[in-house]
């Protein structure tokens, strides 16, 4: 095999499910986040991406990998490249619909068992220099812990680069997925049985010309949403400059926005508008607007 042969870039929502179709991939991620020996997750299945709607004007809530453990403990892993100004309100969203999912009419509340949210940014969320932070609720000042069956884990890649880290298997798997050539993927491989069984996946995906083209597909529509944002931003700034107010800014991202060719391709192929909203991390009234 070539060094030089294409390779999927693990950041790419595509890329990362795919790899998160193999269950010792799961096993392996999941473990080091948890802090767990892999031997002792026994079990991983991977559950439907859609969260229930119990009525038709809820939010409709879609997660990139959604995995149930043994106790009924679920696990939603998030791969988000973009910068999202509301993340944290996004995966509060996430995790407390998983929560909720859990329990119908005439349950008692003993079914609700613990909902884990991962997410792994490829920006920086926090100002601290970690790049791995864990939460939990706790009280404010005798750090008691209220309740475990809520739990968040927040990997930021940008700083892998910014600081030096103990070696650790999480770390190992956070420089995995912010790795950009196969040199680095199969430097990171060597370290990590799982990670190198994700390796070994991550080939086999990319020599796949079908899973090459849907991944080449995601990827530049990722990249024209970014250009079509910062070019409604930007159009946004000039507009509030001579409107003198603030209105200006949203004005302007709108238009960019409705410049956005992959939201109306969606819509064409039979993507509701509700869907497209939460994949675009925007209102479905703006979508429709959007649409005309």
């Amino acid at each position: 095999m070539q060094k030089n042969e294409f390779i999927m870039k693990p950041k790419v929502d595509f890329c990362f499910k795919e790899l998160m179709t193999d269950d010792e991939v799961r096993r392996g991620f999941i473990a080091a986040v948890l802090g767990l020996s892999p031997e002792k997750i026994k079990n991983t299945v991977l559950l439907p991406t859609f969260l229930r709607k119990e009525h038709a004007e809820d939010k409709l809530g879609i997660l990139d990998v959604r995995v149930l453990l043994e106790g009924n403990i679920q696990i939603d892993i998030e791969m988000q490249v973009m910068a999202f100004t509301y993340w944290t309100e996004r995966s509060l969203f996430y995790l407390s619909k998983m929560y909720t999912d859990q329990i119908k009419e005439g349950d008692s509340y003993d079914v609700l068992k613990k909902c884990i949210h991962i997410g792994i940014l490829d920006f920086n969320l926090f100002g601290s220099k970690e790049f791995y932070s864990r939460f939990h609720i706790w009280e404010d000042y005798r750090r008691e812990l209220y309740s475990d069956k809520l739990e968040i884990h927040i990997l930021e890649l940008p700083k892998l680069s910014q600081y030096d880290y103990p070696k650790t298997a999480l770390l190992n798997w956070a420089k995995f997925f912010n790795a950009e050539t196969r040199e680095e993927f199969e430097m990171f491989a060597k370290s990590d049985d799982y990670v190198q069984k994700a390796y070994d996946k991550l080939v086999n995906i990319s020599a796949d010309e079908k899973k090459r083209l849907e991944y080449e597909e995601r990827q530049k529509a990722l990249r024209d949403r970014s250009i079509l944002i910062i070019s409604g931003r930007e159009q946004g700034m000039k507009e509030g400059m001579k409107q003198g107010r603030s209105e200006g800014l949203k004005q302007g991202r709108m238009e960019g926005l409705k410049l956005a060719r992959d939201i109306f391709r969606a819509y064409k192929s039979g993507v509701s508008t509700d869907k497209i909203a939460e994949e675009y991390g925007i209102s479905e009234e703006q979508v429709k607007e959007i649409l005309g």
